[in-house]
């Protein structure tokens, strides 16, 4: 069983930064596009920012300019390096890799 653990969440106050950082197994880090999603309460998972094999990424529009996903090919782990942090940033932070999702971190962006 693939497992994928998040680390990084905590308490940021607004314009603030944080870094979150999920480690993956070798054979999921090195073959599949990695993911960080959220989830709001009320609302749906939502795709945050991916990065493929290749290193090409992709990120929401909500969170371009401010959030950045990077990999790091020696620890297997995949970070997302989040600035400018807003009140609507707080959810739940998930990674997922393949078909395995970690099991969450939370971020609370408040004053």
């Amino acid at each position: 069983q693939e497992q994928l653990v998040e680390s990084g969440g905590g308490l940021v106050q607004p314009g603030g930064s944080l870094r979150l950082s999920c480690a993956a197994s070798r054979y999921i880090f090195s073959t599949y596009t990695m993911q960080w999603y959220r989830q709001a309460p009320g609302k749906q998972r939502e795709l945050v920012a991916e990065i493929g094999t290749s290193g090409s990424t992709n990120y929401a529009d909500s969170v371009k300019g401010r959030f950045t996903i990077s990999r790091d090919t020696i620890e297997n782990t995949v970070d997302l390096q989040m600035s400018g942090l807003k009140p609507e940033d707080t959810a739940v932070y998930y990674c997922k890799g393949a078909l395995f999702w970690g099991q969450g971190t939370q971020v609370i962006v408040s004053s």
